[in-house]
């Protein structure tokens, strides 16, 4: 089959490789009809993930057709039409019993396309099928479910839960990147009483006003926190939620909160972020880091289909599976006004 292979910092092909096998009686062989590229891939190519060996297959959301199943499946048969969860979780070890699905600690967690081979390919193996995969209703499509892989769930739970939006907060969001817009749509979903969203580039700017931001803006810091200022009487946000993942905007976060606010760390990092709590520590400011644990995605999944929520828009790029090389020129470049791509077999 053809796969999409990480070979080191900056080098990736589209090359035969192996077919997937059944390694473990949970494991599921899923023929991929709909892939994406998430901004983590990129931080694997820039060096940032060293724990990803080279010669893996990246990726870690799909949509596809059960092929086979291990003896130890009990939930899905060949034929089923499923999410492929960007977590895999055993579902028996302390963690994944306490719904910490995300920090796993018998052989799942966040694995595939990380530290075993992912999804951008033609057939993955996912691991704890029963637990990692997702049954998809007839209504739901190609499309709008793959975007329910990993930023709908993660921007909701490390953002939107973590961060305690409530009715009435005023929210900013710093980055309007895949992750950010998906912050805007479920934080829509707590009424929150106004979303200003910081990010550099003008495209992702109309992007975060048309899925609901009140405000948009660019990404100095004075004039972000001015406005924010004058928005909330000079208190500053209730929420602040980093999705970007670069020391400076994790600072104009921890500068943008009230006192007694919560700062949601969604952003990927490569590098030390300063926490200053010389500024900080008098001010009751909570911070909260996080793995998704896709605990959500049943959820996600209900308002999906139920017309709740609709991630489709995100969508500004489509390919077919043999042009993923293409696919990942277009998502790197920031010019080329890509959000989110999606790649069909």
């Amino acid at each position: 089959m053809k796969a999409l292979v990480y070979h080191g910092p900056g080098q990736r092909s589209w090359e035969e490789v192996p077919d997937p096998q059944i390694l473990h009686d949970s494991d599921v062989i899923v023929g991929v009809d709909a892939v994406t590229i998430c901004g983590t891939d990129l931080h694997i190519l820039k060096g940032d993930v060293p724990e990803t060996p080279s010669g893996t297959v990246l990726g870690h959301e799909a949509v596809g057709t059960v092929a086979e199943v291990g003896s130890a499946v009990h939930s899905f048969q060949p034929g089923d039409h499923v999410l492929v969860s960007c977590i895999s979780g055993c579902g028996t070890c302390r963690l994944c019993r306490e719904g910490h699905y995300g920090q796993c600690i018998a052989g799942g967690g966040w694995v595939l396309g990380h530290t075993i081979d992912g999804v951008q390919a033609e057939y993955a193996r996912v691991p704890f099928g029963d637990l990692s995969l997702h049954s998809l209703p007839q209504s739901v499509s190609d499309e709008a479910a793959v975007l329910l892989a990993d930023i709908l769930p993660t921007s909701y739970e490390v953002g939107v839960l973590n961060g305690g939006v409530r009715p009435g907060d005023v929210v900013v969001i710093v980055g309007a990147g895949p992750i950010g817009l998906a912050a805007v749509m479920t934080a829509k979903l707590y009424s929150p009483g106004c979303i200003v969203v910081v990010d550099p580039a003008e495209p992702r700017r109309d992007a975060a006003k048309s899925l609901g931001a009140d405000i948009v803006l660019d990404s100095q810091p004075e004039p972000a926190l001015e406005l924010v200022q004058s928005v909330t009487g000079g208190l500053g946000a209730d929420v602040v939620m980093e999705a970007v993942g670069i020391p400076e905007t994790f600072e104009m976060c921890t500068a943008l909160v009230r006192p007694g606010g919560r700062v949601a760390n969604i952003g990927v990092h490569g590098a030390p972020a300063t926490l200053h709590l010389e500024t900080l520590w008098t001010r009751n400011v909570t911070i909260t880091t996080g793995l998704v644990d896709t605990s959500s995605t049943p959820r996600l999944l209900r308002l999906l289909a139920d017309h709740h929520i609709d991630p489709t828009p995100m969508i500004t790029h489509r390919f077919g599976l043999e042009q993923f090389m293409e696919a990942y020129d277009v998502f790197a470049r920031p010019e080329a006004g890509a959000l989110k791509v999606v790649l069909e077999r």
